[in-house]
């Protein structure tokens, strides 16, 4: 059975990256469009983002649920030594959504709409960059359990080089997905152009992103090439995203809208599975070479058990509720744009 919780665990936040990704990438895309093309790219957006946002969050919660029932000890240590970036993260994510929902459907219209505006761009991009940010964290080294003082115990576990780098480059995935999301929303060539041209700059801002990521990896020597390239399902994984990346851009120049948002998510699992192959099981790496582990750190047996069985048979609801909600959305738009 903890297999099983695992495998949930992994998707939970493989989903949460790729849908909540490009939900946040679209305030992203949003917070670097110019004035004049703000309101064509939020209508947009809204017909893209429109049916998963509010689910979105029910992949994070899954993946606190887990850690919270099954590996007590991880979560404990988690949200004690990262809880200043937990906070902001969780922050944001209230900020971005009470935002939107006062943006969309407040019944005055005011100056308050630039408010909601700023909020929600400005909480677009800290959000995903300080999910990042407790990523790169759990796996630098840097949290220190036998830290007697705040600076080291509760700051420089997160406040690292390659824990913001991982940060920025999340930041720049979310973008990029969001923007491939969008190609396919557009109806008219100029929007598409428009969603091709800021894809362009988020897949090279994430090149560069992911660059600085293995630079600060070097100066604070921590093993993440031999992590990427040390083992054959990382050389595999890399190089499967890169030929899909070549695929999704001559896919792009060939007029495909739908096929290129597949590739996209494509290449964010196999960035997933690169970063997390290779020192799996361990969740968390602690500083002095100790580290949490999803085998040895797991729950009592019993929880574990009852976990599995839960998150089994929640799948068999939540899975088609939610294919059977992004299908009505898409309905919908399909008969407004029939008339």
């Amino acid at each position: 059975m903890i297999y099983v919780v695992i495998v949930f665990l992994w998707l939970a936040l493989l989903l949460y990256l790729v849908m909540g990704g490009a939900d946040y990438g679209a305030g992203i895309i949003e917070l670097f469009t110019s004035d004049a093309n703000k309101s064509r790219t939020r209508r947009i957006m809204y017909n893209a983002i429109g049916p998963i946002w509010e689910a979105n969050h029910m992949w994070l919660i899954i993946a606190i649920v887990i850690l919270f029932v099954g590996f007590p000890v991880i979560y404990t240590t988690m949200s004690t030594y990262l809880h200043i970036p937990l906070v902001v993260m969780l922050m944001g994510i209230i900020a971005r959504g009470t935002a939107l929902t006062f943006r969309s459907y407040d019944a005055v219209r005011d100056d308050m709409q630039k408010v909601y505006n700023k909020v929600f761009v400005y909480s677009s991009f800290v959000t995903p960059l300080f999910l990042g940010i407790i990523a790169g964290s759990a796996v630098s080294g840097r949290i220190d359990p036998g830290a007697n003082d705040f600076l080291h115990a509760y700051v420089l576990s997160w406040l690292n080089w390659f824990s913001v780098a991982i940060g920025f480059f999340t930041v720049a995935l979310c973008g990029f997905l969001a923007a491939i999301y969008l190609i396919g929303e557009a109806t008219d060539h100029p929007s598409r152009k428009s969603f091709i041209r800021k894809a362009r700059i988020m897949n090279l801002a994430a090149f560069v992103a992911g660059a600085m990521v293995f630079i600060a990896a070097i100066i604070e020597k921590i093993p993440l090439v031999q992590w990427v390239f040390g083992n054959i399902i990382g050389i595999a994984a890399v190089s499967a995203a890169s030929i899909s990346l070549v695929v999704l851009w001559y896919l792009i120049s060939r007029g495909k809208r739908y096929i290129i948002r597949v590739l996209a998510g494509f290449q964010v699992t196999m960035i997933l599975l690169t970063t997390t192959y290779k020192h799996y099981p361990n969740i968390v790496i602690l500083k002095g070479g100790g580290y949490l582990s999803l085998l040895e750190n797991r729950g009592a047996e019993k929880a574990i058990e009852s976990l599995a069985i839960a998150l089994l048979i929640g799948g068999l609801f939540i899975l088609p509720a939610l294919g059977y909600l992004i299908y009505s959305f898409q309905k919908k738009g399909q008969d407004i744009e029939g008339h």
